[in-house]
């Protein structure tokens, strides 16, 4: 079996588990190394689809004791450095391999990175690309497959040798790549649109008519004020923008305290922080807390970058309960919805109506209040469309002296 025949059995052993690609590509250098392929930098490049970014890069320099996974923006294809770079090139002309020599007599650095790397003692540069063939694919930043960047620092380059190896490793590496790469797109794919847990509760198996489980949780649930008003008079681009950025302000601080948003349910939004013992709950509601005011803060924000443009301003009330919920999967069998279902849920919605009506900005049942004593003033007992027994209500001291109509003011 020849050198390149042992990385290739290697690689496509590695396949077969779960490792993370950054370790399997650093180990593939070190092994690259001790068969004598004089590889001094690398790079592995893939477009990835998820909500941030749109494409990942790991990176091994020979100095390196590990090899470091980087993430590219959407905007990042925008960039002078993006435009100018023989990845570009390669992908707008189709092109499966493209090499360098950096020194000597047959010298081209006909990119700017290609004159950096000479600057740095770079001798030799090869790129080899790999698409993975998929129906619905083909745009230059949704295009699937990795490229695989090798370079070297030593006097003449790569030999003949050397370039034939690490072509004929390739395939094998893109195969590891594509198990891998796939996924984390598909895990990326299900948590966008379903939440964390969700996803994950659907990619253990949990997927289907009925699945589900009950646990106590601290629900969190905005609505958008005026909203068909608004729907009547904007256009849609404007009521879209609108919308995100209601969402940005009433769900992003919950999100960064640690909540999961279960469901955007036209303009309001459906969060929950589950929770187990009453410690955990005192330790999320103080969260919670935080939260409600940095989502406030961010309206208020919002609402003078709105104005100043002639823009429509946002508002919104935030309804809190805690209790039992149901997370489960509701629909038919050939369409589901990851869900919350319970009376909690329905508490809240009502609860947050009633925000409009009592001028707040948050009301909270006795259950979440009782949670962390001294930080809410109640009230009075309101009775709740749907719901048998009127329920004593409170509003966030912090919150309390700041209504909503100031807001809109």
């Amino acid at each position: 079996m020849g050198l390149a025949d042992q990385v290739n059995e290697w690689l496509l052993s590695e396949a077969l588990g779960e490792p993370k690609l950054e370790d399997i590509f650093y180990r593939l250098c070190i092994k690259l190394l001790g068969i004598g392929v004089p590889i001094s930098r690398a790079r592995l490049n893939w477009p990835t689809l998820h909500p941030l970014f749109r494409a990942e890069m790991i990176s091994w320099d020979r100095h390196d004791r590990v090899a470091t996974l980087d993430h590219f923006h959407h905007q990042d294809s925008n960039t002078e450095a993006w435009q100018a770079s023989p990845l570009k090139h390669m992908l707008e002309n189709d092109l499966k391999i493209l090499r360098r020599r950096l020194a000597g007599p047959g010298r081209l650095t006909d990119f700017r990175l290609l004159e950096e790397l000479a600057a740095h003692g770079f001798t030799d540069y090869l790129a080899l690309r790999t698409a993975f063939k998929q129906p619905g694919k083909g745009t230059e930043l949704r295009g699937t497959g990795i490229i695989v960047i090798w370079a070297c620092d030593r006097d003449g380059g790569f030999t003949e040798e050397d370039l034939s190896v690490l072509q004929e490793i390739q395939r094998s590496l893109a195969l590891v790549c594509k198990s891998i790469i796939q996924q984390q797109i598909t895990t990326n794919i299900v948590e966008a649109y379903l939440g964390r847990q969700a996803g994950r509760s659907v990619l253990e198996g949990n997927i289907r008519l009925g699945d589900g489980a009950t646990t106590k949780a601290l629900v969190w649930y905005s609505d958008l004020r005026d909203s068909t008003h608004l729907t009547a008079t904007l256009s849609s681009d404007d009521y879209l923008a609108l919308l995100n950025d209601y969402f940005e302000c009433a769900a992003r601080p919950a999100i960064l305290a640690g909540g999961e948003v279960l469901a955007f349910i036209g303009d309001a939004v459906l969060i929950v922080f589950p929770m187990e013992t009453r410690a955990e709950g005192e330790a999320v509601l103080r969260k919670v807390l935080d939260a409600l005011s940095q989502s406030f803060d961010m309206r208020d924000g919002v609402n003078a970058t709105r104005r100043a443009a002639g823009l429509a301003a946002i508002n919104f009330g935030i309804g809190l309960n805690i209790g039992k919920v149901v997370f489960g999967n509701i629909g038919v069998p050939e369409r589901l919805a990851f869900t919350v279902i319970g009376p909690t849920v329905t508490e809240v919605e009502r609860i947050e109506k009633l925000t409009k009506t009592m001028d707040a900005n948050v009301l909270a049942s006795k259950r979440v209040a009782d949670l962390v004593p001294g930080r809410w003033r109640s009230v009075g007992s309101h009775a709740l469309e749907g719901v048998d027994e009127p329920m004593e209500l409170f509003m966030p001291l912090n919150l309390a002296a700041v209504p909503l109509k100031a807001a809109a003011e």
